[in-house]
């Protein structure tokens, strides 16, 4: 059976984010650690730095390459966070935004490594996915007008 995990290529901060990553999660780890081989004078690549970290959080395999300012993220992929509770997204939205996360929309934080994260209660994605088109649709709405989302304030636009 293939092995699948998520593969983050950064600039040169692929230690850092794993770092950062693992401290937030529970049950999260940094596994190895690979240094550059020397490949020769041409080598854009620094010999002994760091080239691989590859990391588990919450026993999700994950790997950070260090591979030049070529390599940037955009909003087109995203980590998706599920949360049980809002205590939950309250805890890792604030740890995001304490480090220099931005706050987009609808429960979108891009980090301050530039990888964008929903960090979502699992609520929503049961409201928004319910076969009652009505309670999905408020759901939605009330979604839309969120930046960080609020389990309550779905809540209320159900009531209503």
């Amino acid at each position: 059976m293939p092995q699948i995990h998520t593969f983050l290529t950064f600039n040169d901060q692929a230690e850092q984010a794993a770092r950062f990553y693992t401290s937030i999660f529970p049950n999260s780890k940094i596994t190895r650690v690979t240094s550059c081989p020397d490949l020769g004078p041409q080598s854009p690549l620094k010999t002994g730095s760091v080239m691989t970290v590859e990391f588990n959080l919450d026993g999700r395999a994950f790997t950070a390459l260090n591979g030049g300012p070529q390599f940037t993220f955009s909003q087109g992929i995203s980590i998706a966070v599920l949360c049980d509770t809002q205590q939950q997204v309250d805890e890792y939205w604030d740890k995001f935004v304490a480090a220099g996360g931005k706050s987009v929309a609808c429960g979108w934080i891009t980090d301050h490594f530039g990888v964008s994260w929903q960090i979502n209660p699992k609520l929503l994605i049961d409201l928004i996915t319910s076969s009652d088109p009505v309670k999905a649709a408020k759901a939605m709405q009330a979604m839309m007008t969120m930046v960080k989302i609020d389990s309550e304030q779905l809540k209320r636009a159900l009531a209503k």
